[in-house]
């Protein structure tokens, strides 16, 4: 969050109770309006609490394509009663001043949904990445949110020749807690982890694999960073990609 003399700033919500404690603590730090609230993309865990905004935060901003998979996902579950939508969408860019800071939200392209963005807080020179990077954790690929694993490396590309060297970025998911910021050299891991991964599995596809013995994978050659569960989820994900079913 961003708090100024003209009002405040929010990038995503998690949770319902989560968002709750957040904007009480909020509420302590200043008594001016929160103008956004800015989505990187529509997961539970990064939308859910915005119905706790309602009636608080001016406007709620997201991509195009995050506010038709947060209707869609609220539509499968039937509780579009405990959503609170985006009002302001973008296709490629969005920028808007709080305060003295300048805030913009870049699209690149499908990664871990397809409809995810990139925060920049211009001056601060600080970037939410949201879900587009997991420092040093298998990643979640929601396919059924129009994911793409080979989108999501050019999509990194973009961002690393976007921001520069200076730039802080805090990371939506990290295997560590205490490095949920990071640098382009964070992301570089994270990249280099998506390459191999499709790499790797198109070899074993093309080695005549059976989908069930590349499932039962559980390491990929020369990653050595990446932690915790999920990589059954990744492999599946770059199997049907490659036109595996």
């Amino acid at each position: 969050y961003l708090t100024t003399k003209k009002g405040i700033a929010v990038v995503d919500s998690q949770f319902p109770e989560q968002s709750k404690h957040l904007i009480d603590e909020l509420k302590k730090l200043s008594e001016k309006p929160i103008q956004l609230l800015i989505n990187t993309h529509h997961h539970g865990d990064h939308s859910g609490g915005n119905i706790s905004f309602k009636g608080i935060a001016q406007h709620v901003v997201a991509h195009e394509n995050s506010l038709k998979n947060q209707q869609i996902a609220a539509q499968k579950q039937k509780n579009e009663d405990k959503q609170l939508y985006p009002d302001v969408t973008f296709s490629d860019t969005w920028k808007q001043k709080v305060g003295k800071e300048s805030i913009k939200a870049h699209y690149f392209g499908a990664g871990h949904t397809n409809g995810d963005s990139f925060i920049h807080f211009e001056h601060a020179n600080i970037v939410h990445t949201g879900d587009l990077v997991f420092n040093r954790r298998y990643p979640f690929v929601d396919k059924s949110a129009g994911a793409n694993i080979k989108s999501w490396i050019s999509v990194l590309d973009k961002a690393l020749s976007t921001f520069d060297n200076e730039t802080l970025f805090v990371f939506g998911h990290a295997f560590d807690p205490e490095k949920i910021t990071g640098t382009k050299e964070d992301i570089k891991v994270f990249q280099d982890y998506l390459s191999k991964l499709l790499v790797f599995v198109e070899s074993e596809m093309k080695a005549g694999k059976s989908k069930e013995e590349i499932l039962k994978i559980t390491a990929i050659p020369n990653v050595t960073e990446m932690k915790g569960d999920g990589i059954a989820r990744s492999i599946q994900s770059a199997y049907e990609e490659l036109g595996g079913v």
